[in-house]
């Protein structure tokens, strides 16, 4: 089995994002942080409740891929960073699952970048799989 990694420090990947040769083009930073929740993806996505609770979740994902979404990311209007951290493994209610930080030159082409990369993988890089309670 994997084990779980270590989650990285924000503020150090901060510090090296505005010490990147691309920092001076940069206006602004998102940070996405996905946790482990004790809500199913099914309620909170589709409504669907069956009363059903979360304990943990089994998370892997396609590495070849996750490259291929961030490289496709750079090449969206004003994006000049990229950064993932993905965790594997089992991981418990309240883990990390996923850090993105983006930098870009104004505030709608970061806030599309961060959703577009964290969307892609979501539904084409990763598997998660719920413990139920």
């Amino acid at each position: 089995m994997i084990n779980k990694k270590t989650s990285p420090s924000i503020d150090k990947w901060l510090k090296e994002a505005k010490a990147d040769p691309s920092a001076s083009k940069v206006g602004m930073f998102l940070i996405h942080n996905g946790v482990v929740r004790q809500t199913p993806k099914a309620k909170v996505r589709q409504g669907f409740d069956d009363g059903s609770s979360v304990k943990g979740m089994y998370f892997s994902y396609d590495a070849k891929k996750v490259d291929e979404a961030i490289a496709e990311t750079y090449k969206m209007d004003g994006i000049f960073y990229v950064r993932v951290w993905l965790n594997e493994g089992q991981l418990e209610i309240g883990d990390d699952i996923m850090y993105v930080l983006i930098g870009g030159d104004i505030r709608p082409h970061v806030v599309n970048a961060l959703q577009f990369l964290v969307e892609k993988i979501k539904t084409e890089c990763v598997t998660e799989i719920e413990q139920k309670a």
